[in-house]
């Protein structure tokens, strides 16, 4: 008997250095972390929003508006391509695919394409190769949300529907040369409303990074997740003009700002004669402190209706030009872990947990609201949280988003094999940050159990995910 037991002890501290000590740790890709580096180094880079609303009064077409309705008649991308030199800008990001769905590539995959348009020209290809003959890096902007082909909340066919994105998505990335960064839109945002489980991030991710291994994908959902982590990007985007503001003090991630030069971000009737952004205002507040804190600055600026950039914004880029000479690498970013990219085991899932507080109960920390919490009853000592995944399923990552900044110091995390509470991790929070990921090797389990040891104020849990990362 003392010799059984003294073997189920060491199988236990075998048991916990595989599975505790890497959490510690968590996971860094060298090869991400220099391709975020290079992408934050370049300062600043020109967004094109020009596809089917340039030709429209709104942003949001009709999407059955005819494809003849798409009629640019004196397209010139190497004119789009020598203004972005002019601003000292170090690449361009053009919207291949916007909301309403028109392509404005040779695609086979849809009629609904620029080459059934009067121009009949591959637009993509143009301003590829006009952005390269400058010597500007390319990058292309893509919308998953498509109203055209109904890919929109409460339409998805998730095969059909992955597949078609997956075709255009791999036109984009074998056509058109090296591609620096895939800007994905429409997807996980409160407006868009498709999840990444209907059309699943890791999938796309995965095949973005074989087709090509050195492309950074980011999508526009800082509305949605916390800025402590990567959640379902390599580099955490905000949308300046829709209120998401980076913090130049804090920022420690690879990140992305964007904000149209003129008022919307496709092109309006008054824009020639519109007043802009004040160039010097743009460098003074946003190129230069962003540029310090690890975010490349990147605006946009829309062509009329004739594929031309209207003479006042040519004026206001060669005067950014002109102000704007700090440019190239000035601060090395902090090693930040890899990206959260696969879906969310725990999310929706039965969740119980100690006595909590009013009625903000168990529920709420598996949500999918980062807004919302589970509160521990104060009256208990060691509050416990526990997720039950269905059944016993492959996991090997764990994501703890605390209420806020250093309020979680102590915890455990068990997780349920066979019916028996197995630790995966003990001790001090591994961040002060609100983000706490756990990364260890792959294991089977149906519930996962976060039990609070010591906590700075009452216990309070925004989100508890739930994974198993391809690796």
């Amino acid at each position: 008997m003392q010799v059984r037991n003294r073997r189920n002890k060491v199988w236990q501290l075998l048991v916990w250095a595989l599975l505790v000590l890497p959490t510690a740790a968590g996971a860094h890709d060298a090869k991400l972390h220099k391709l975020q580096q290079d992408f934050v180094d370049t300062r600043f880079g020109l967004f094109i929003h020009f596809n089917m609303p340039t030709f429209c009064s709104h942003d949001w077409p009709d999407p059955d508006e005819p494809v003849a309705t798409f009629a640019p008649r004196r397209l010139d991308c190497r004119q789009w391509a020598k203004a972005a030199r002019s601003a000292g800008m170090a690449y361009g990001c053009l919207t291949t695919k916007h909301h309403s769905g028109f392509c404005i590539w040779d695609t086979q995959t849809t009629d609904y394409n620029v080459m059934n348009s009067p121009v009949k020209r591959d637009v993509v290809k143009e301003f590829a190769d006009a952005f390269r003959a400058e010597g500007l890096g390319v990058c292309l902007y893509f919308s998953i949300l498509d109203t055209h082909h109904r890919i929109r909340p409460h339409h998805i066919q998730t095969d059909r529907h992955l597949q078609y994105i997956k075709n255009q998505l791999t036109e984009l990335l074998t056509r058109y040369g090296k591609i620096d960064a895939l800007i994905i839109d429409g997807w996980d945002a409160p407006w868009s409303r498709i999840s990444y489980d209907e059309i699943p991030f890791e999938d796309i991710y995965r095949l973005v990074k074989k087709l090509q291994p050195e492309c950074l994908v980011m999508d526009l959902n800082a509305a949605k997740y916390p800025r402590e982590a990567l959640f379902y990007t390599d580099i955490k985007s905000y949308e300046q003009g829709a209120g998401q503001k980076i913090s130049t003090s804090e920022n420690r991630l690879p990140a992305l700002a964007c904000l149209p030069l003129q008022a919307n971000w496709f092109w309006k009737e008054s824009f020639p004669t519109d007043k802009l952004k004040d160039p010097e205002t743009l460098v003074r507040d946003m190129i230069e402190p962003y540029g310090r804190a690890h975010c490349t600055f990147i605006l946009n600026v829309a062509p009329n209706r004739d594929g031309l950039f209207d003479q006042n914004a040519l004026d206001a880029l060669d005067a950014i030009g002109r102000l704007w000479k700090k440019r190239g690498h000035i601060a090395d970013l902090p090693q930040a872990d890899n990206p959260i990219v696969s879906s969310n085991l725990a999310k929706n899932q039965p969740a119980e947990s100690s006595w909590s507080d009013d009625y903000a109960i168990s529920d709420f920390a598996n949500d999918d609201d980062f807004g919302s919490c589970w509160n521990a009853s104060p009256h208990v000592k060691n509050p416990w949280w526990s997720v039950f995944l269905g059944r016993e399923k492959a996991i090997n990552t764990i994501v703890i988003t605390d209420r806020d900044a250093n309020r979680l110091q102590r915890y455990r995390i068990e997780v349920q094999q066979g019916g028996t509470w197995n630790a995966v991790f003990e001790g001090a929070a591994p961040t002060a940050e609100r983000v706490k990921i756990h990364r260890f090797p792959t294991l089977w389990a149906s519930h996962v159990r976060l039990t609070v040891l010591e906590s700075r104020g009452t216990a309070s849990i925004a989100e508890v995910g739930v994974y198993c990362e391809e690796r």
